[in-house]
Order: C-alpha cells, then structure tokens, then sequence
C-alpha cells in the first residue's frame, strides 16, 4: 500500500503517490491545489473513494454541527421561560 496525496481544481480531483514529487509540482503549476488529506491504499481508484468517503462525511459533520448551532440557542430560550414559569408561580404563592 502507498500513501496518496490529492491535488483539486474545480471538481476535478487527482490522487498522485506521495513519492511521485514531479508530477506533484506539475499540477501545481497548472492551476491545482494541494489538498489536506492522505490516505494510505492499494491503487489510485480506492485512494480516490477514501478521499470522497472523507469529504463526504466531513459535508455531513458541518451539516450537522450547523443544525445544532440553530437549536441549542432555542433549547436554552425554551429552558429560560419554562424555568422563570415556575419561578414566578413558586413566588406568588
């Protein structure tokens, strides 16, 4: 198994060993972007799935992080109203 870098431009992925340093400066110079991710496989083609399996569940972890971020504040408005309800009947008893 080799590690695989990936080098993207617009949507167009490209996985290169990591020993493969030529054609790494050459994709450079032609507009792509060395990407974040390695991953460790047997060809180019699972090299590839891998990195579409990370972004995908990175695509799902955001989506999900910003779902959270909309209902926690409601959660604790919720909590707030709710707890000064039975404060203020607690009180005027």
């Amino acid at each position: 198994m080799s590690d695989y870098r990936f080098y993207s431009r617009g949507k167009h992925t490209v996985a290169l060993k990591r020993s493969d340093v030529n054609r790494a400066s050459d994709l450079t110079e032609q507009g792509y972007k060395k990407e974040f991710e390695e991953v460790r496989a047997s060809d180019e083609t699972e090299a590839l799935a891998r990195f579409a399996d990370i972004r995908r569940n990175q695509r799902i972890d955001q989506h999900n992080f910003l779902a959270d971020a909309a209902t926690m504040p409601l959660i604790g408005v919720l909590t707030a109203v709710v707890a000064f309800v039975f404060w203020r009947n607690k009180s005027i008893k």
